[in-house]
C-alpha cells in the first residue's frame, strides 16, 4: 500500500489510494476463491486454482461445482470437473445430480452421471427418484365411484404403492397417469362384477385385476401393489334409473290418454253439431207440413175426414209415445200390473 501511494501523484489522497487498494483485494479473492481451492485441495479434489479462475472466467460458480465435487470424491465418485460444469451451464442442478449418485452408488443402484443429468434437466427431482427406487411410495388415489351390474353405487379408495423406474424417468408418464389408470381399472372391475355384495366380500377381486393388466407401462414407475383401503355403498342407482324411467313412461302414457281424450271430445262435438243440424232439418220439415197441408186444402186433395183422422193418429202416436216414457210402476201407467 506504501508504494502505492508513492507511485502515485501527489493530489490524490490517501483514503483513495486505500478504497483502490481494497477493490483490488476484493476482485482478486473473488476470481481467486482461496478458501475453496484449500478444502478441494485436502479433500483430494481434482481441481486446481486456476481452473477455479477459469470457471469464473466462464461465469460458472465456482461454489457451486467445486462443493458437490468435493462431495462426489469423498463418496468414491470419479466425476470431472467439465462434467459438472457443463451441466450447470446447461441450466441443471449439479448438487441434486452428485447426491443422487451418491445415494445410487451406496444403494448399488446402477446410475451413471448423463442418465441423472438428463433425469436432472428433463425437470423430474433425480435425487427423489433415487430415493424412491431404495424406499417404495404410496400413492392414494382419490376416491372413485362405480356401478355394479345390480345397480349399487360402490364408492373406492385404493393405495398404490410405486417404485421409481430409473430407465424410464426421461420421457415416462407421471403420477396423475397412475392414479388416472387405477382409477379406470377401479371402475371397470366394479362394473364387471355381477353384484355389490361380491365386491364388498372380496375387495382384492379389484387389486389382482387392476395389478394384472400392467397399468404401469410407459410410466416412470413400476407398481409394486396394489391394496383397497376403504369400500363404501352408494345409492341405488339402477333403482332409480328404473323409477325415472317409469316415470317417463307414465307422462308418455297420460299424454297419449290426453291426446285420445281430446280427439273423442271434437267427435262428440262434432256429432253433437250434426245432431243439431239434423234438428233443424226436422224442424224445418215440420214446418212444411201445415203448408202443404193448407195447399191441399185449397186443391182439394184432402177433406175435412181426412184431416181428422190425421189428427187422431197424431194424438194416438203421442199418447203411446207418453205411455211408454212411463214406469211400470206409475200409476198413471194402464198397462199396470199387466204381464
Amino acid at each position: 500500500m506504501m508504494l502505492l501511494a508513492q507511485a502515485v501523484p501527489g493530489g490524490i489522497g490517501p483514503m483513495v489510494v486505500i478504497g483502490v487498494g481494497v477493490a483490488l483485494i476484493v476482485l482478486f479473492f473473488y476470481f481467486v476463491p482461496v478458501r475453496l481451492w484449500i478444502a478441494a485441495k485436502f479433500s483430494a479434489a481434482p481441481v486446481g486454482l486456476l481452473g477455479m479462475i477459469a470457471m469464473r472466467l466462464r461465469r460458472v460458480s465456482p461454489l457451486a461445482v467445486v462443493n458437490p465435487l468435493i462431495n462426489a470424491t469423498k463418496a468414491g465418485l470419479d466425476l470431472q470437473t467439465d462434467q459438472l460444469e457443463s451441466h450447470y451451464l446447461a441450466g441443471g442442478n449439479v448438487a441434486a445430480v452428485v447426491n443422487a449418485l451418491i445415494s445410487a452408488s451406496k444403494a448399488n443402484i446402477a446410475l451413471d452421471f448423463n442418465k441423472a443429468a438428463a433425469i436432472d434437466l428433463a425437470g423430474r427431482d433425480v435425487f427423489e427418484a433415487v430415493q424412491m427406487s431404495v424406499n417404495p411410495k404410496v400413492i392414494t388415489t382419490p376416491k372413485v365411484t362405480a356401478m355394479a351390474k345390480d345397480g349399487i353405487q360402490l364408492t373406492a379408495v385404493a393405495r398404490v404403492t410405486v417404485r421409481a423406474n430409473i430407465d424410464k424417468l426421461v420421457g415416462g408418464a407421471g403420477e396423475e397417469t397412475i392414479l388416472a389408470r387405477v382409477g379406470e381399472g377401479i371402475v371397470t372391475t366394479i362394473g364387471s362384477s355381477g353384484g355389490h355384495k361380491d365386491v364388498l366380500e372380496n375387495p382384492d377381486l379389484i387389486s389382482r385385476v387392476v395389478l394384472n393388466k400392467g397399468l404401469d407401462s410407459g410410466t416412470a414407475f413400476e407398481i409394486l401393489s396394489i391394496d383397497i383401503a376403504d369400500v363404501d355403498v352408494g345409492n341405488n342407482v339402477g333403482a332409480k334409473l328404473q323409477t325415472e324411467q317409469a316415470e317417463a313412461d307414465k307422462q308418455i302414457a297420460q299424454a297419449k290418454a290426453e291426446s285420445r281424450r281430446a280427439m273423442a271430445v271434437a267427435e262428440e262435438q262434432e256429432m253433437r253439431a250434426r245432431v243439431v243440424e239434423m234438428d233443424a232439418k226436422v224442424t224445418e220439415a215440420q214446418a212444411q207440413v201445415p203448408l202443404a197441408i193448407a195447399e191441399a186444402f185449397r186443391k182439394g186433395n184432402l177433406g175435412v175426414m181426412d184431416y181428422v183422422n190425421y189428427r187422431n193418429v197424431l194424438a194416438d202416436t203421442d199418447m203411446r209415445e207418453g205411455i211408454s216414457r212411463l214406469s211400470p210402476d206409475d200409476p198413471n201407467n194402464p198397462n199396470k200390473g199387466k204381464v
